[in-house]
């Protein structure tokens, strides 16, 4: 019961800010196709700097980054970071911590990428730099396609919406995969050297349970810097820091909760009679209610005090900044035959086609070899309802389709709107055709 409400308040914290990430995809849209263009595109091209001395944090391979570039490395690290912190989380304790509760959502997600991959690798022009984007279609994004469920609300079984989550969780998983062994570039074997003493340093730190975050971020940090310049993708950093912050406490809950018990049935008893009285501590009584603050603290562990104390950052800034620089697509460039003839297309039908039809079939065989069980409470119908959703990919999509395209010039620029285009159609198309299974075939009243 402890599991299911840790992991039913990750959905609400997806479902709460999918919202955001909506209305900055629009916002996108509208400012690259008004008079505003000219101005928005060139906003993401400014350098930033961070610097000490003559030191700048933000420098890749000697040139300084620009806006974009921080968002897409530096920023999206940091989503990485929260995306590692919640799948360490799962494998120990939830959703994916058995094996009768991971392997339906795993074998779901290995369907949701192997399939789309064959889709476009299918559907696209015998190009080999268009080809660079065969993984676009894999991802599933979270927050979306828990958004578009919470529609239903009450209406939808919980095993349903767990299966999702540990779905969507399981893809993302796959998609570091993906990134780290596949988007990496000529590699610098000083700067890897440097990454790799640093992750040695963060996995003696948690063996020797060292329980400051802070030593984990600072670390994080250099081996962030490290890897940026070492070929290997800057954001994987944020996951090795991730998998190396401590799950437990130094000493275990129980220690912790009975020194808050033996503090409180010290202090100081008063009667409640409605009025306000000022209460004067004494030296000892303050220091017990530090103990017992400290005990409170040391009861959450690093990998859980992190993880919320980023899901705000993450929702509310770091993605809907990610969507809002990178959503927005000069629409009077595109046409149908460029959508038709170049990446879109293969991408919107991996998405909508591809991710249904590998989710579904990979889903169904394994339930038919009773290898698993169809989650509780539901029925086929509403089980195929769900593995629609799962074609709405955007945060992971788009990032892929940056890593793919991005460093092609102006036809890699044209292939990365158009993969973008692809993304938002199949993503909107697997939404509403999502939606109305859903209607259909969800039970008008959950029990």
């Amino acid at each position: 019961m402890k599991n299911n409400y840790s992991f039913i308040s990750m959905i609400r914290r997806y479902v709460n800010t999918s919202g955001v990430l909506i209305v900055m995809t629009i916002l996108a849209l509208i400012v690259a196709n008004s008079p505003l263009k000219d101005e928005y595109f060139r906003f993401w091209q400014q350098e930033v700097t961070l610097s000490i001395g003559s030191f700048n944090l933000f420098n890749h391979n000697g040139h300084t980054m620009t806006l974009m570039q921080v968002i897409n490395d530096f920023l999206m690290a940091i989503f990485f970071l929260s995306v590692g912190l919640e799948i360490k989380r799962e494998i120990l304790v939830g959703e994916l911590s058995t094996r009768q509760k991971a392997l339906l959502p795993i074998i779901g997600a290995c369907g949701g990428m192997l399939i789309p991959v064959l889709f476009f690798w299918l559907l696209c022009p015998n190009d080999p730099d268009m080809l660079r984007g065969v993984a676009i279609p894999m991802a599933t994004d979270i927050a979306f396609s828990l958004g578009v469920l919470s529609i239903f609300s009450s209406r939808v079984p919980l095993g349903l919406k767990m299966f999702l989550a540990a779905l969507a969780v399981a893809d993302d998983l796959g998609g570091i995969i993906v990134i780290a062994i596949f988007y990496s570039t000529s590699l610098e074997y000083s700067y890897i050297l440097i990454a790799l003493a640093c992750t040695a340093l963060l996995v003696l730190g948690n063996s020797m349970r060292i329980m400051k975050k802070s030593f984990y971020l600072a670390v994080g940090i250099v081996l962030w810097y490290a890897m940026l310049n070492s070929g290997i993708h800057a954001t994987i950093a944020g996951v090795i820091v991730a998998f190396c912050v401590p799950a437990s406490q130094r000493k275990g809950s129980a220690h912790y909760i009975e020194r808050i018990r033996e503090n409180i049935s010290t202090f100081p008893v008063t009667s409640v009679d409605g009025k306000h009285h000022t209460m004067i501590l004494t030296h000892n009584d303050i220091h017990k209610l530090k103990c017992i603050e400290s005990a409170a603290d040391k009861l959450i562990s690093p990998l859980q005090e992190l993880e919320d104390n980023l899901y705000k950052i993450i929702g509310y800034i770091v993605i809907p900044l990610f969507a809002f620089a990178n959503v927005g697509i000069d629409l009077s460039s595109m046409s149908l035959d460029s959508m038709a003839g170049g990446v879109g297309l293969p991408v919107m039908i991996g998405l909508v086609l591809g991710k249904f039809v590998g989710v579904f079939s990979f889903s169904w065989a394994a339930i038919m070899c009773r290898i698993v069980q169809l989650p509780e409470g539901c029925n086929w119908k509403a089980f195929a309802s769900v593995c629609m959703l799962c074609g709405i990919g955007l945060t992971v999509s788009i990032f892929i389709a940056d890593l793919s395209y991005a460093s092609l010039g102006e036809a890699g620029a044209q292939m990365l709107n158009q993969a973008k285009l692809g993304i938002l159609c199949g993503s909107l198309i697997s939404a509403i055709i999502g939606c109305f299974l859903l209607n259909r075939y969800l039970p008008r009243k959950c029990e």
